[in-house]
């Protein structure tokens, strides 16, 4: 059982715009008015492009899928909402809050991991939950530990607390629930994502603690994650806001790397670069534009592929 994968897949954007469906509870999104459709997504192309080469690069496996032309899905860029790989060869898909983006989960990419030899044994689909209007974004709604079997999840239109359950019942993972928040024009409102306020990887992980109003909530994260021997590395919700959050740790040819934005770099502190260097190379990549009119980052652009081999 590992925390870390070499073998990502990521999806090409060929309609990259800001989405309307998910700008009501996802408060990071913002409207570029000054740029052309057309320029915004060749932007967010190129910045895709870049970063596949970053990470090939460090040596991981990136299997690059395009987005379809037909279909109108301008959040296809975040694969890791609607489906999780997993080392049992377990596929989970899932149920999503914008009707745009149920169009992104597609049989043909699974078709594809498969001819690129990795093994499904068994599809697990959560996405009937939809006509009920019960939502989990998948490893957006879920950050898991999957070497000490649990799962983190911060509540939210997109996060149902039974659903999570269920999901922890079926993958075998101990379930850690709270509510983080961010402060929206003087109110706090639910954090769309889990996985924008926290990540965890092998020995650290990044949490936005402050964002935990609930004090008995945030105790039980910091314990969870203590006794799992985890060093915490807090966050700013100011470093929330330039996506300092959403991370991912890989595997890469000379040991693991946590994978960010280049504003989230830019956003940390010399002693929290320092901290994360004692456990971790680091490696950005500039991102600006899928931030912006995405409301995503670094972490949601990767679909991590942890399937077994034939």
């Amino acid at each position: 059982m590992s925390q870390t994968t070499n073998a990502i897949l990521m999806v090409r954007p060929v309609n990259f715009r800001m989405n309307e469906q998910t700008a009501v509870n996802n408060y990071y999104q913002k409207v570029l008015d000054d740029i052309l459709p057309e320029t915004v997504n060749a932007k967010a192309q190129k910045e895709f492009d870049v970063y596949v080469d970053k990470l090939r690069g460090i040596g991981v496996h990136v299997i690059v899928v395009d987005d379809l032309k037909e279909t109108d899905t301008p959040d296809s860029i975040f694969p890791n909402n609607w489906v999780s790989f997993h080392e049992n060869g377990d596929v989970g898909l899932y149920p999503m809050f914008a009707e745009n983006r149920r169009l992104e989960r597609r049989e043909d990419i699974l078709e594809t991991l498969e001819n690129s030899g990795f093994v499904i044994n068994n599809i697990v689909d959560y996405t009937s939950a939809e006509d009920d209007d019960v939502f989990l974004e998948g490893t957006g709604s879920v950050v898991l530990d999957r070497v000490n079997r649990k799962a983190y999840c911060a509540l939210s239109p997109r996060a149902d607390e039974d659903l999570f359950i269920e999901f922890c019942e079926d993958f075998e993972f101990t379930p850690v629930i709270f509510t983080a928040y961010q402060s929206v024009e003087g109110d706090r409102k639910a954090i769309y994502h889990t996985n924008v306020m926290m990540c965890v990887a092998e020995t650290f992980a990044v949490v936005c603690l402050s964002s935990i109003d609930d004090k008995k909530e945030r105790k039980n994260v910091i314990k969870h994650l203590k006794e799992d021997g985890k060093e915490i590395i807090d966050i700013t919700e100011e470093q929330v806001n330039n996506f300092a959050g959403n991370m991912l740790q890989v595997q890469g040819k000379n040991g693991c790397y946590l994978i960010m934005s280049q504003a989230a770099y830019n956003s940390l502190s010399n002693y929290q670069i320092a901290v994360l260097e004692k456990h971790t190379r680091i490696m950005s990549s500039s991102l600006d534009t899928i931030e912006a009119c995405g409301g995503g980052s670094a972490r949601c652009m990767m679909a991590e592929v942890f399937l077994p081999k034939q």
